[in-house]
């Protein structure tokens, strides 16, 4: 008898497991302590101002900090690191965390540290006290809080005995100090106005100056509850002022090899342009080095220089340590020559990967090998050449992994980036100091093969230039995009057979596409805004927008020589002797990045993106076309299995084998509209050397056709009828057509690297009608006869409430 899966039931154990999973986590502990100890279960601070309650609970130890309610970092290292009904003392596994057992001597150290943070935020009078309960081994722990009055600044002034500093100071002050008359005062102001100051002499020239220069003086009056604040900044000993340098001659040396430098270096003889360069590797020309020296001769001393330097000679990654120091000059004369110490790292390298892409349907692996020289030319241009191949499967038809292997992909790809800008005229205006610049070429050829169907060939060339006008904003220009594709069908057109004739007729469209010799001749440009921003736990906005524009300077020259074009009617201008393609093609991204604090956050995202031919193309490029689903779009489909639009498989292709062959070609689109919300949050702080992540997610989005499609059943058969309708977007039918999914997921972070697990379930499927597209209710309950129903109508297609996704890295 064939069994199927009871979904309610399911649904009933995994809330019955996690209930029991609660229940143990929250109890298992103290049977492993000593009689004499207890296990905190609770820590408040009361008493205080809200707006300081997080930062003062920071100063809690965390020797005595509880755990999260379900406790799963305490539960995982009870797991391994107990034995005898005991906690094990020595050979601990780094798995989880051990549960915080009560120290009274801890409590103090926290009611101190509470207590002198209250005091640096104002409240000079601030007592603290603690109370601790303890029943059956269980702990909570209560530090009271009596700030007493906020004391305010009632005068802020300032002693600076050097008239050049004091006036450099006050001119620069109002862009950057915290402190006003009449705040409360604040510790942090005043540590933030140190480092200001800080850094403002460091930027002009004062090499020596040092942040001890920088002291604050506060007088306070207990009645009143002010203080006085006076900002002092000494002269140096034996100085009646501060002295500013200027940059001498720059010394540049490369050690020999990685082991570092031999006992003696001899310096190149020769100084040109106030640069003396010693390369004893014999490796690296000079101008690609030397154009990242920001410390020139004769000009006053600045710390940023010396950072972007730093920044940009670690950027050219040919060096594993880069140096920075200075040596004053012997006789009087205030100059500071920099000794800037290079040691290369390895130049060649050979890395093998391979993965195993898999969904909820397919699976298949993927084996690429990557050569790298980050030194080509011996100008630290990095070549890659790189060979991949793959496979992909369906599986849950019986039979083994590989018993249908449905597509195979090969590529060749070369790339040579060089760190500047090759371009005459502009190159001139960005100098690097914002980020490293770069200049890429690029050649790949990629072929794929789909089963019985057809097989494609792209030659892909491009000339592309990035450079950074910020730190977070980062543009690249593609001039030059060239492309040529072609394909051809592998099987035979000509054969009467009623099989092949239906498949010809119903599918016009998509054949015609992939059999097609395009050229591609066009420009690029992406725009991004705070993308270094990504790994942090920071609030931002993150932009990327991307513009591909297609065949207008080839239309305008055909134009021109009076070339007759009607891609309607199948008369198209040509590049030797290939029609050429004309489109447009912008695409954004926008996402809110929300910290929420202890390794919690909120992710807002919206994709949008859209294909339009025009002029001599009437059709988007199979490769520029849009799909939904995937393991970074929405994660409850399978990718390339949704929309478009209201699109149903079944209905559109009666054949089953069509429905075979077709597959992951008959569901994309001109353009895709997606939202996505997660919440992440960390389960598991010590999880076999990294850390155990959660997530959970709603998803939202499809893909639709801008217009009818002519002749294919997966489009529309007559453009003149509304038949097809259900592909082509409509506002009208735009909330009917979203599919929504939600899930849950894991991400193993070991710091260079997330390994992420999805687990998508679909909520409403837009190629159902009505009611029957909250697909969820049918989750619930009746799986079985709707799944019964579905598969017989889209055989080989199985329904999946559940899909499964594996990748590496941030979904978004």
């Amino acid at each position: 008898m064939k069994a199927y899966y009871n979904y309610k039931k399911n649904v009933q154990f995994l809330a019955i497991l996690l209930l029991i999973i609660v229940f143990v986590a929250g109890c298992s502990s103290t049977k492993y302590i000593e009689p004499y100890q207890s296990i905190v279960k609770k820590v408040k601070i009361d008493s205080i101002d809200p707006a300081f309650e997080e930062e003062a609970y920071n100063y809690i130890q965390k020797d005595i900090r509880p755990t999260s309610k379900l406790g799963i970092n305490v539960l995982l290292y009870n797991m391994f690191n107990t034995k005898d009904g005991r906690y094990k003392t020595s050979n601990v596994k780094p798995l989880g965390s051990p549960p915080p057992i009560l120290d009274s001597a801890i409590v103090d150290i926290s009611r101190s540290q509470i207590e002198k943070y209250l005091m640096s935020k104002g409240y000079f009078n601030a007592k603290v006290k603690s109370n601790i309960k303890v029943k059956d081994q269980k702990a909570e722990v209560t530090f009271v809080a009596n700030t007493g009055p906020d004391f305010k600044i009632s005068e802020f002034t300032f002693q600076i005995p050097d008239s050049a500093v004091k006036q450099l100071y006050l001119s620069q002050r109002d862009l950057f100090t915290r402190i006003k008359k009449g705040m409360r005062f604040d510790d942090d102001s005043l540590s933030f106005e140190r480092d200001k100051i800080y850094q403002l002499m460091k930027e002009n020239g004062y090499f020596d100056f040092a942040k001890p220069y920088v002291r604050f003086l506060v007088d306070s009056n207990t009645n009143a509850s002010k203080a006085k604040v006076t900002l002092l900044i000494d002269n140096p000993l034996d100085k009646s002022h501060h002295s500013k340098y200027k940059i001498g001659e720059t010394n540049i040396i490369i050690a020999p090899n990685s082991d570092g430098y031999p006992d003696s270096v001899t310096l190149n003889k020769r100084i040109f342009k106030g640069i003396r360069y010693t390369d004893l590797s014999k490796k690296f020309r000079r101008n690609p080095v030397v154009r990242y020296n920001f410390l020139r001769e004769g000009e006053q001393y600045d710390i940023r220089n010396e950072n972007i330097t730093f920044d940009r000679l670690y950027e050219l990654n040919v060096f594993k340590n880069v140096k920075i120091d200075y040596q004053k000059a012997k006789d009087s004369t205030l100059k500071v020559s920099p000794f800037v110490q290079l040691i290369p790292q390895k130049i060649m390298s050979n890395r093998v990967e391979g993965e195993v892409p898999f969904n909820g349907g397919t699976v298949g692996f993927n084996l690429s090998n990557t050569y790298t020289n980050n030194n080509f030319f011996r100008g630290t241009e990095r070549f890659e050449f790189q060979i991949k191949g793959g496979l992909q499967s369906r599986v849950g038809q019986g039979g083994s992994i590989f018993s249908d292997i449905y597509q195979r992909d090969f590529s060749v790809s070369a790339s040579l980036t060089v760190p500047r800008l090759m371009m005459p005229y502009f190159s001139k205006y960005v100098t690097g100091k914002g980020g490293m610049p770069h200049t890429i070429f690029s050649s790949s050829y990629v072929f794929a093969l789909q089963k019985d169907f057809f097989s494609r060939r792209v030659f892909l060339n491009s000339l592309t230039y990035e450079f950074i006008e910020t730190k977070s904003k980062l543009h690249s220009v593609t001039p030059i995009n060239f492309e040529y594709r072609f394909g051809s069908l592998l099987f035979n057109d000509k054969d009467t057979s009623q099989y092949i004739q239906d498949l010809l007729k119903n599918n016009k469209y998509t054949i015609d596409l992939l059999k097609r010799k395009s050229i591609t001749l066009g420009i690029k440009y992406v725009y991004s805004l705070n993308a270094d921003k990504l790994l942090t736990g920071n609030d931002f906005i993150y932009f990327r927008g991307n513009m591909d524009i297609a065949g207008n300077m080839l239309y305008a020259f055909s134009k021109l020589a009076g070339v007759e074009m009607a891609p309607r009617q199948e008369i198209y201008g040509k590049l030797l002797g290939v029609q050429f393609n004309q489109y447009v093609r912008p695409e954004v991204d926008i996402r809110w990045y929300k910290g929420l604090g202890l390794d919690k956050q909120f992710v807002a995202r919206l994709n949008l993106g859209v294909g339009y031919a025009y002029g001599n193309s009437i059709d988007m490029p199979f490769e520029k076309q849009f799909f939904a689903g995937g393991s970074s779009g929405v994660r409850a489909w399978q990718a390339r299995t949704l929309g478009p639009g209201a699109y149903n498989r079944g209905i559109a292709i009666p054949s089953e084998e069509q429905r075979r062959t077709l597959y992951g070609l008959d569901q994309l689109g001109d353009m895709h509209m997606e939202a996505n919300l997660e919440y992440r949050f960390k389960l598991v702080n010590k999880f076999f050397g990294g850390k155990l992540k959660g997530a959970v997610f709603l998803d939202m989005g499809n893909v639709w056709n801008l217009r009818k499609k002519i002749n294919d059943s997966t489009k529309v058969v007559d453009v003149n009828t509304d038949v097809g309708d259900e592909t082509v977007f409509r506002i009208k039918n735009l909330a009917k057509q979203i599919a929504i999914g939600t899930g849950m997921g894991f991400r193993y972070d070991v710091q260079y690297f997330v390994f992420r697990f999805d687990v998508g379930l679909k909520l409403k499927d837009p190629q159902f009608k009505g009611s029957d597209q909250w697909v969820i209710s049918k989750f619930l309950g009746g799986g079985k006869k709707f799944r019964e129903d579905y598969d017989k109508l889209n055989t080989p297609d199985r329904y999946r409430f559940v899909q499964y996704n594996f990748g590496i890295g941030m979904p978004f």
